[in-house]
């Protein structure tokens, strides 16, 4: 029975939410294919993990028996997040942009499950693992756009989850999701929509072509 980990990090509930809407379509779309999978849901707004502190960085470097409670307690959540990553035969990870960049939840979570030694480099446990990210944003930072140099939600993901720790990334953007909301950005709507009709169309063929190459290996 294959395993997709799906992740969401938007502060806004359900369908107000543009990057769990796209998720939502993207699940549904897998389970239609693959019934019989699971689909194990973190939500890190309702449920935030701890930023990662001098306990949980300094226990990854102490043999199990020298750690002190706080670092075996700190320890024991790493793992467990690892664990949860490692089993997966797919991740979907909700990535919005916030302030240029994602949502600090998340980062915390990134910050857990990257352990050297385990889950980097050239024999991390997860390479090959693929990553769907839905990289939702209000405006467009796209390349030839004023703000491309902004962009630290897509170029920051590609450098520590695919470089470094070798996961397979692939990016649904739905872009310019603000323009309905700023009257700045009213001329802009016809792209908007063409965008989220496109994320939403890529959301269930993405979700269909993971659960076949899973079920598949």
């Amino acid at each position: 029975m294959a395993t997709l980990l799906h992740i969401d990090s938007s502060l806004n509930p359900g369908t107000t939410s543009k990057s769990r809407t796209v998720a939502m379509r993207f699940c549904d779309a897998w389970r239609e294919q693959h019934p019989d999978g699971e689909v194990i849901h973190r939500d890190l707004a309702a449920d935030p993990l701890p930023h990662l502190d001098q306990h949980a960085f300094s226990a990854a470097f102490v043999d199990a028996e020298a750690r002190t409670p706080e670092q075996a307690t700190a320890m024991a959540r790493r793992v467990r997040l690892i664990e949860e990553l490692e089993r997966a035969d797919a991740v979907l990870l909700a990535a919005p942009m916030y302030n240029f960049t994602i949502p600090s939840t998340l980062k915390a979570w990134i910050d857990h499950v990257l352990m050297v030694g385990r889950t980097t480099g050239d024999t991390s446990s997860v390479k090959g693992l693929p990553v769907t990210v839905i990289a939702s944003r209000g405006g467009s930072y796209a390349p030839g756009t004023p703000r491309e140099a902004y962009e630290y939600v897509q170029n920051y993901l590609r450098s520590i989850l695919n470089e470094y720790m070798g996961l397979e990334l692939d990016f649904i953007v739905p872009e310019l999701t603000a323009a309905h909301s700023n009257p700045d950005m009213a001329e802009l709507i016809p792209l908007a929509e063409k965008s989220w009709a496109r994320a939403l169309d890529d959301a269930v063929l993405k979700g269909k072509e993971t659960a076949r190459r899973v079920t598949a290996a």
